[in-house]
Order: structure tokens, then C-alpha cells, then sequence
């Protein structure tokens, strides 16, 4: 071996030593922990700003079905209601599967939520009144037949907010995640 492929060999020895010293922050952001309450409230944050999610169903031979929501704020406990029609191919596919994925992007923060929910279907007439927008009447001229809700209750948040240091971790990239106490069964309302 000739002394120039042995400088070149401690050259490239001491360059990678070096990186490996250096913090992970110079790298990206660093992840910093946060708290449950922390989580949702960012990721609640990001649901509000983005008028329209994308709802994720399974059809029949499994694949992945997504259309664009608009979505109600979630309320307290993070559920989120939709309006649909009741014909639609996403009722058929929560009768069979009622396990559903929302998924939020926020463009300027660069920032996304998704959620991993059980979608129940809801036709009672005080919570249609109740989670009704009034951009709709040309969609559902008639409210009784032809409007009907969908409820997501999450198991599962995950969320990235770059803007705000809210990353995943640096070795795999897994994002902060909140889960949510299961519940078996909904209860019929």
C-alpha cells in the first residue's frame, strides 16, 4: 500500500469521526418530548387551519379508498363529524369496515395529523341539525334522506409540525403519537 492510500484512508477514518461527534441537531431539528396534552393541542391546531382532510376507508378487496372531508373542528375528546350522502360508496364501506385513517397536511406550516379512528354512522335528526353548514343546501336538498353524518372517534393521532419542532425521531423518523383509551363498543345514540 502506497502512503497516499493510507492518507486518504485516516482522511476519510477522521472525517467520519467528526460527523459522529457532532450533535443530531445539526442534522434537523431535534425532537424534543411533549406531553399528551401538548400533542393534541398541536395537533388540534392543525385540524382547524385545514379546512378539508382526506378520509380513508377500505373497500371491499382492500384497498385504500380517500376522498376529500370537510370536516367539522373536533370537539373535546378529538372526534371529528362529516356530512355525506347516504348512498355514497364510503357508507357501504364503513358498514363493512368501520375502521378509518383522517389525514390532515398543512402546507405553510408544513405540518400534517393523521388520525386512526372507528367511524360510526349517525342519522338522528338533532345531531344532523347540530353538525349541518349551511354551504351544503345545494348538496343535500333534503336533509332527511338524503344527508347523513359520519362520527370518527380516534385511537390514534399521529402528527409532524416542522415549523414548530414538533418531528419524528431521527433514526426512523416515527412522529409523536398520542393513543387514545380504546372503547370497545359505541354506544348506539
Amino acid at each position: 500500500m502506497n502512503s497516499l492510500n493510507i492518507k486518504r484512508k485516516l482522511l476519510l477514518v477522521a472525517f467520519f469521526l467528526f460527523i459522529a461527534s457532532l450533535p443530531t441537531s445539526v442534522f434537523g431539528q431535534q425532537r424534543q418530548r411533549r406531553s399528551k396534552d401538548e400533542l393534541i393541542v398541536a395537533a388540534r391546531e392543525i385540524m382547524m387551519t385545514t379546512r378539508y382532510c382526506a378520509l380513508i376507508t377500505s373497500g371491499r378487496r382492500g384497498r385504500a379508498n380517500a376522498r376529500t372531508m370537510d370536516a367539522f373542528s373536533p370537539d373535546e375528546n378529538m372526534t371529528v363529524w362529516f356530512g355525506t350522502n347516504p348512498l355514497s360508496r364510503k357508507v357501504s364501506e364503513i358498514r363493512r369496515n368501520p375502521r378509518v385513517t383522517l389525514y390532515y397536511f398543512d402546507r405553510e406550516s408544513q405540518a400534517y395529523v393523521t388520525i386512526q379512528g372507528i367511524a360510526r354512522l349517525v342519522n338522528d335528526p338533532k345531531e344532523k341539525a347540530r353538525h349541518w353548514k349551511e354551504d351544503w343546501k345545494a348538496f343535500y336538498p333534503d336533509r332527511d334522506k338524503s344527508y347523513l353524518l359520519i362520527e370518527v372517534r380516534p385511537l390514534r393521532l399521529e402528527l409532524v409540525n416542522t415549523k414548530t419542532g414538533v418531528v419524528g425521531t431521527s433514526r426512523d423518523w416515527a412522529p409523536p403519537s398520542v393513543n387514545f383509551r380504546r372503547r370497545s363498543r359505541y354506544r348506539k345514540r
